[in-house]
């Protein structure tokens, strides 16, 4: 998807919101396994949440009901997302399993009551009969994979008409081109690419939108790894 990225608004944390992360971020600098590298409070203010809340600049995020963050590692934007949308129910889908003993710590110690750490890939948690199979109206992946990658793990997650939201940082047009030769084969739409400036060093800052058009391909989800080793769209 060609041309100019628009900015995406940029929404205010709620009080209620900062009362649930003040502890996250205060466990983040306490714990030595927080998986992350940026951990003091002032720093993950910005690095994490402002960076997080860009995201719900898209309405469709804003309006989900049930989210899925791919890859979530130390729990960005999920809990984030939880701590504003607290009439939604997140899933934060992570493989390592001591990521997800922090995520659910971390949401513990912020009373997130609506979020949870799921220890699975995302190609197991959406395979038929399994409970993440098009159980979401959103997934979010941040900093995680090639768009390609993200589009054919988020697919069977989501909803027909649900989106993607992925955040980037400068825009790629190979990957942008992949993305949309593989889009067909994937039951997606790239639809909208806003830029962002959440930050002090974040200018380079793209999200994406992709939305899904239609069913879940037959052959969705593949092998976990397949869809990072050899992403559809890549002659």
């Amino acid at each position: 998807m060609s041309g100019r990225a628009y900015p995406l608004p940029q929404p205010a944390l709620t009080d209620a919101a900062r009362a649930k992360l003040e502890p996250v971020l205060a466990l983040l600098a306490a714990d030595a396994t927080a998986p992350s590298a940026v951990i003091e409070p002032e720093r993950a203010q910005v690095v994490h949440v402002a960076d997080s809340l860009s995201g719900l600049g898209f309405a469709e995020l804003a309006q989900a009901r049930r989210i899925a963050d791919v890859g979530a590692g130390a729990g960005f934007p999920g809990l984030v997302l939880a701590a504003m949308l607290p009439d939604a129910q997140v899933d934060l889908i992570e493989s390592i399993g001591r990521k997800c003993e922090f995520i659910e710590r971390a949401a513990a110690a912020g009373g997130i009551e609506n979020a949870r750490a799921v220890n699975a890939r995302a190609e197991e948690w959406a395979q038929p009969g399994s409970p993440g199979r098009e159980a979401y109206e959103a997934v979010t992946a941040r900093a995680v994979a090639r768009l390609s990658t993200l589009a054919e793990l988020a697919s069977p997650l989501l909803r027909t008409g649900g989106v993607l939201v992925a955040w980037k940082g400068r825009r790629d047009p190979g990957e942008e081109v992949e993305l949309e030769r593989g889009a067909p084969r994937l039951g997606v739409a790239p639809a909208e690419i806003r830029s962002a400036d959440p930050y002090a060093g974040s200018r380079n800052r793209h999200l994406h939108l992709i939305r899904k058009d239609g069913p879940t391909p037959d052959d969705l989800p593949r092998r976990p790894g397949m869809a990072k080793k050899r992403p559809r769209g890549v002659i």
